[in-house]
């Protein structure tokens, strides 16, 4: 248990009045310190040896100390024994004896007990607003996530929900995380499953992958898709064997206006759930967050969330390119900086599906055929190139930071010629993020060097889909999926994400499956990319802080930066690799106040 004390045991013999201009100072080179000046952000800086009744001196509001303090500074681990909060931000750290002089006589000391501090998680990238939409979906996963294992199971908690939420004939039944792959069946559910159990409701299982869904006959006709519907490009509508008749499942472009047109809570509702979405998200350790691709109504909806106090989390908004058009150059909406913990951070353009849902774009065809039982299928992009070019090359002539959704590696080749394309090297430092960038080759990884391009991985892809990829694509393409050791071995900066609600946020499943590799049937996938503990955090905390540009800002413990921090019972550098599953969030702390767990000033941890 970690105490807090409101007294120090050392009081500095010589306290001189205190400065206005807030200098801080050391007492040997054995610490590392800021010294802000008035009205200016502070700076990291190296050592300072400045003799302490030399200049004013200002106490911390916080020591942590007693435990191991893993700052994430460098390319290997460094352990500092303690660490000064003044305010929002890390004020010094280094040795007990060095940091004596920061400790007056109402500064907290937090006593570790020999837990474990680091940075706080920076989630590299997720869906925020799916936590505040889960409140109303029924659970319809597979294990490990959810309880449905066949098409029966899957009904009953469907059933289950529509009975707990008490929902009349006629209302919506959502489900999220259908993934057909994992059903005893191995078949896609179709409306006629659904109907014969809901025909009286309107029914969505929305995919696994985020990026498509099963809807019942009620459903289906409430978004005017039907026998005469033409399949948009870029989409997929099933059909029912030698029909045109659809089936049920639609992805992609033919899903977007569907997810869009989803019914909402109202904002009274959705504002009363903001806090118990971010909690979520701090009960893992993650003091930033990601809204990953972002409608403008999402995007008022989080201002006015912040406008109201509301939101404790960094939470980075990543805006739709379906609506590119209504949001650039337009004073709201403007990029690259926080108002009340949100920020807009740039572009997100969704160009190809997902590899299970066999959407993502391969340069080969899928062994197994495509959704709809397509041959020589290799997937689809959602704009034709020259659309996404053109839209790559107008968001960076306009300084607007470029995320390009790419699983497969056909996709990928269109996300390298289209940055190209716009003239962008990596000494423009535009810092292109390719997320998922899952199904590259190894060549692929000399043009992001090359072009600045910078990838975040998912390698928690290699358990839940592990086998699915092996049957689509062969073991060979399947075993350099999120090839985290390849892309490091060339000085990328790589993250690595859960792509949250696709995946749980749990980042300690995150760090196992980048270090383990293995699959649901215990195949390992790809041994040689498998990573340390220490650069599996990385790809945690500083890889993700360069993909925002806020490296200055947090990521790691430095003099100046953000106190954000996460207290583990375990040390993640200290246990073996199937032990780090183990880990446990004991505290998660935004800028020097504890968020998770909720407590008072005064409360023991």
């Amino acid at each position: 248990m970690i105490s807090c004390v409101s007294k120090t045991q050392y009081i500095l013999s010589s306290v001189l009045k205190l400065s206005w201009r807030g200098f801080l100072l050391t007492a040997s080179a054995s610490v590392f310190a800021f010294a802000p000046q008035a009205g200016t952000p502070p700076t990291p800086h190296a050592h300072i040896h400045i003799n302490s009744a030399q200049l004013p001196f200002l106490y911390a509001d916080t020591l942590y100390t007693n435990g191991d303090i893993l700052t994430m500074q460098g390319t290997s681990p460094q352990y500092v024994e303690t660490l000064a909060v003044k305010g929002n931000l890390i004020q010094a750290l280094g040795t007990h004896q060095a940091l004596q002089p920061y400790q007056g006589p109402d500064t907290k000391i937090v006593d570790l007990q020999g837990k474990t501090l680091l940075p706080g998680f920076i989630d590299a990238h997720s869906h925020f607003m799916f936590a505040l939409n889960m409140v109303n979906q029924a659970n319809v996963a597979s294990p490990p996530v959810g309880k449905v294992t066949d098409i029966e199971s899957l009904l009953n908690q469907l059933a289950d929900f529509q009975q707990t939420k008490q929902i009349e004939p006629g209302g919506w039944l959502i489900g999220w995380g259908y993934d057909h792959g994992a059903l005893a069946e191995q078949r896609s559910i179709t409306k006629d499953d659904l109907d014969a159990r809901f025909a009286d409701y309107k029914v969505l299982l929305i995919h696994v992958s985020g990026h498509g869904g099963v809807l019942n006959s009620q459903a289906l006709a409430w978004a005017g898709i039907d026998a005469s519907t033409p399949t948009p490009e870029g989409g997929i509508i099933a059909r029912l064997p030698n029909s045109n008749e659809p089936a049920g499942l639609v992805m992609e472009t033919a899903y977007l206006p569907v997810f869009a047109n989803l019914p909402k809570a109202d904002e009274a509702q959705q504002l009363a759930l903001i806090d118990a979405a971010q909690q979520m998200y701090a009960s893992q350790g993650y003091t930033h967050a990601q809204e990953g691709f972002s409608h403008l109504a999402d995007v008022d909806f989080l201002m006015k969330a912040a406008a109201q106090k509301r939101v404790y989390l960094d939470i980075v908004s990543l805006l739709s390119f379906t609506e590119f058009a209504d949001w650039l150059d337009k004073p709201r909406y403007s990029l690259g900086h926080y108002q009340d913990g949100i920020k807009l951070q740039g572009l997100k353009i969704t160009q190809d599906g997902s590899p299970q849902g066999k959407t993502a774009f391969m340069s080969q065809p899928y062994l197994t055929g495509g959704p709809n039982g397509e041959q020589d299928w290799r997937g689809q992009t959602t704009l034709p190139y020259k659309d996404f070019a053109a839209l790559v090359t107008k968001a960076l002539d306009n300084n607007v930071q470029v995320f390009i959704h790419a699983n497969g590696d056909a996709t990928i080749d269109e996300a390298i010629n289209a940055v190209e394309a716009a003239g962008i090297t990596a000494a423009d430092d535009a810092r292109t993020v390719v997320i998922h960038s899952q199904f590259q080759r190894p060549e692929q990884l000399d043009d992001y060097v090359r072009l600045g391009i910078t990838p975040s991985y998912f390698t928690n892809h290699t358990y839940f889909w592990g086998d699915v990829h092996i049957e689509n694509l062969g073991l060979e393409k399947a075993s350099f999926i999120s090839p985290l050791t390849s892309a490091i071995n060339k000085n990328l900066v790589v993250s690595n994400h859960t792509d949250f609600n696709v995946t749980p946020l749990d980042p300690f499943f995150v760090m196992w499956s980048a270090m383990a590799r293995e699959t649901r049937g215990g195949t390992i996938l790809g041994e040689p990319e498998r990573v340390t503990a220490y650069q599996a955090l990385q790809a945690m905390t500083t890889g993700p802080a360069y993909q925002v540009f806020e490296e200055a800002r947090k990521g790691k413990l430095q003099a100046g930066l953000l106190a954000d921090f996460v207290v583990l019972d375990k040390n993640p550098l200290k246990v073996g690799v199937d032990a780090v599953r183990e880990i446990k969030v004991v505290a998660t702390i935004k800028e020097g106040r504890t968020i998770y767990p909720k407590l008072s000033e005064e409360t023991a941890l």
